[in-house]
């Protein structure tokens, strides 16, 4: 049992760690508020909200970031379903060869990107799948599909065998006891799975320099060219980029404790 005053000291530990993370982002948030082309904090009166709509304005976010949402809920979508059928596949209904198969999917996790950049963008021009939004969702859903799978397969592994074999025992199917048993026993790790899979296709901006141009920009290439034009305007590169990380931060407020939980639900022996 803890005492008083492991709790008391856990309590101060704990304080001083969330203060020492929130002080950059609360200078960060400071900076984008201030009139002062530097950045330079003021009081609370002084103010400059109007920075925002500069920098919405001036790098026209609006068209971006309907793109990069565009892209990552098809992402998101795309990989938690086939994460989820594969992950089960692997993890509880053992498909034959799943010691051969299983490797190989994870193959895809372990492939750098800047070592196939190269190829991948001359056999995506040969398709004429280049500055399109569908091929860059078939690069992420490449990229991100292994993990997803991964992922499922360990969530599904930490399940209760004898649930399945009773349900089986009953007639119940594989797609039916994946829809009524095995998807909501995992629902923290499908949530986790979600908010990472968006929040990497969000803020993706290698794939997106290189595939996309012109109207198809995403959020993350529009505030990088926004910055470069605004180098010397600390505020409004402030306010930039608070206003594309909006999106990431919302999801993970909404999904917290399922985001908290699902990581530990992660931490599972096989």
């Amino acid at each position: 049992m803890i005492s008083k005053t492991e709790r008391v000291v856990n309590y101060v530990v704990l304080t001083f760690l969330a203060l020492l993370v929130l002080f950059p982002i609360g200078s960060f948030l400071l900076s984008a508020l201030s009139p002062d082309r530097s950045g330079k904090p003021v009081g609370v009166g002084d103010f400059a909200w109007g920075n925002f709509a500069t920098a919405w304005r001036d790098a026209d976010f609006s068209r971006a970031m309907a793109v990069s949402m565009i892209i990552a809920v098809v992402v998101v979508a795309g990989q938690v379903l086939l994460g989820l059928l594969g992950g089960y596949a692997f993890g509880v209904l053992g498909v034959v060869g799943d010691k051969v198969l299983f490797p190989i999917v994870l193959l895809g996790m372990m492939i750098s990107l800047e070592a196939i950049i190269v190829p991948l963008y001359y056999q995506f021009r040969s398709f004429g799948l280049t500055n399109t939004i569908p091929g860059i969702i078939l690069i992420h859903l490449g990229m991100g599909v292994p993990f997803g799978v991964f992922w499922m397969r360990a969530a599904f592994r930490a399940l209760p065998r004898s649930a399945f074999e009773s349900a089986e025992m009953d007639g119940a199917g594989p797609l039916r006891m994946l829809r009524s048993m095995a998807a909501p026993m995992a629902k923290p790790a499908i949530y986790t799975l979600i908010l990472l899979s968006f929040m990497w296709t969000w803020n993706d901006y290698f794939l997106s320099l290189v595939f996309l141009h012109g109207d198809n920009q995403t959020a993350t290439v529009a505030l990088g060219v926004f910055q470069g034009k605004y180098v010397t305007q600390i505020n409004l590169m402030a306010a930039g980029g608070l206003i594309v990380a909006a999106p990431v931060l919302a999801l993970y407020v909404v999904f917290q404790r399922k985001f908290i939980s699902g990581m530990l639900a992660g931490a599972i022996k096989e």
